[in-house]
């Protein structure tokens, strides 16, 4: 990843971006919308937001009734932030209760496929039109206004990785393609899908950096070009439908989970981020371990703190402890280093000063990809405050250093204790969202321990 201070391109209808619109009343501009979407042939918007057990959850509506779900949402039942993977609902939650799902339609984009659709991310309000406290996408809007309050700018990324399948028995899944790791031959293999995958993420607006074949069988990434915190994680979960449509399209079947079986190389999202102050990257130019500036180490040194709490949030999944393991590039020990990809924690830092960023390794296709940036930033921020330092640099491997580093937690249940003890979390979140996604990780936790490593990883293969 690199990283930048301009934006990605433009989305394809986004026409508040449009000279004039500014001006324009919240009707003529969805009218402006509605009329795009028709003449490109779009009769439907998915309008979507993330739950705390990472599955994406939409409400469809006409394209005629754009302005008033921007204005007023759709009904989703407040229960949904006690839901689990397999759609029951963890203890404490009622029937009762109802929020409005908002279109932004700054992000609204005409769809290659499915055709005669479109999609937009959703904020939720409460019925007096307030965010609702458990709005993931408004927690990392206010994450990230808070970093804008002390003078930072976060940009961030993800990179995807995905494995396809040939459709057939889903306890013997078989991967859709053979070829090494990063091996042209599986790339020309699959090289009408990927194209295709390419294609439509290009006229999705977001801007593909690198698409490659990986370890695992089967299995491939996609990183994307760094946003401010909100844009990347919408451009997480565009991504994550855009190649599901895709695959559809070509008779896969794509998985994000964190593991295809328990033995195998897993599928990680990793987070790339970088800090900037007045147009200038802070993780360049200063005297610290690899060039980072003071503010970037305080920051960087807050969230290497509160890893293990953050796991509850990015690897947070029951499976996705059978991915973290040590000595496969997943960052399973609690450590950072400079370019060191079995670190947790990896500061890259290219010839390019201007593309110096960190990435976190240890998290998976399972996160809300809005509840862990935010977490993450605000993380990073406790350090800024407490002036933090970093501790040295872990090289080599760490499984196999006489000096190992303490292992991340090695299960949910170790995670979710790590972050019921996190101060700065628990008070970033806010008691009604963290209620909520300790009661999701607590009750999912609780399933998994009836079942074996291969039914845990049968049953969360295709779920996010």
């Amino acid at each position: 990843m690199t990283s930048g201070t301009t934006a990605p391109a433009s989305r394809t209808t986004d026409a508040a971006a449009e000279p004039g619109t500014a001006e324009r009343t919240p009707d003529e501009q969805a009218a402006d919308h509605t009329r795009r979407l028709t003449a490109a042939g779009v009769h439907t918007v998915a309008v979507t937001w993330v739950d705390n057990a990472g599955i994406t959850r939409v409400k469809a509506v006409p394209a005629r009734r754009l302005g008033q779900t921007a204005q007023h949402g759709v009904g989703f039942a407040a229960i949904f932030d006690r839901a689990l993977g397999d759609d029951s609902f963890a203890p404490g939650g009622t029937p009762d209760g109802d929020l409005r799902l908002r279109a932004d339609l700054t992000r609204l984009t005409a769809l290659t496929a499915p055709a005669g659709w479109a999609w937009a991310p959703g904020d939720r309000h409460e019925q007096s039109g307030e965010p609702a406290p458990t709005c993931q996408r408004s927690f990392l809007r206010r994450a990230a206004r808070r970093a804008a309050e002390r003078g930072l700018t976060v940009r961030a990324g993800f990179e995807t990785e995905w494995t396809v399948s040939l459709k057939g028995d889903p306890d013997e899944p078989r991967p859709a393609c053979g070829g090494p790791a990063y091996g042209m031959a599986r790339l020309l293999e699959m090289a009408g899908y990927l194209a295709e995958v390419h294609a439509a993420l290009d006229a999705h607006g977001v801007e593909v950096l690198q698409l490659h074949p990986e370890y695992a069988p089967g299995q491939f990434e996609v990183s994307t070009a760094p946003a401010d915190p909100v844009g990347a994680a919408d451009d997480a979960v565009l991504v994550r439908e855009t190649i599901r449509a895709v695959s559809q399209r070509h008779g896969l079947v794509p998985s994000f989970g964190p593991v295809v079986g328990p033995d195998e190389v897993g599928s990680g999202r990793h987070l790339h981020l970088s800090l900037w102050r007045d147009g200038h990257n802070l993780c360049a130019g200063g005297d610290g371990p690899g060039g980072m500036t003071g503010d970037c180490a305080a920051f960087l040194a807050g969230v290497l703190r509160e890893l293990p709490a953050l796991l509850a949030l990015g690897a947070p999944a029951p499976a996705s402890y059978l991915r973290l393991r040590p000595s496969r590039w997943a960052g399973a020990y609690h450590c950072w280093g400079v370019e060191n990809r079995e670190a947790a924690l990896r500061f890259v830092c290219p010839g390019d000063l201007t593309g110096a960023n960190a990435e976190l390794k240890c998290f998976d296709g399972a996160a809300n990809p809005y509840l862990l940036v935010g977490a993450v930033i605000e993380a990073g921020l406790a350090g800024v405050a407490e002036h933090l330092t970093l501790p040295p640099p872990v090289t080599g491997d760490p499984h196999s250093r006489p000096d190992r580093p303490p292992r991340l937690p090695v299960s949910l249940a170790e995670s979710l204790d790590a972050l019921r003890g996190s101060a700065p979390l628990r008070a970033a979140l806010g008691e009604p969202l963290f209620a909520a996604v300790e009661a999701v990780r607590a009750a999912e936790d609780a399933q998994a321990a009836r079942l074996s490593p291969e039914r845990l990883a049968h049953t969360t293969r295709h779920r996010y």
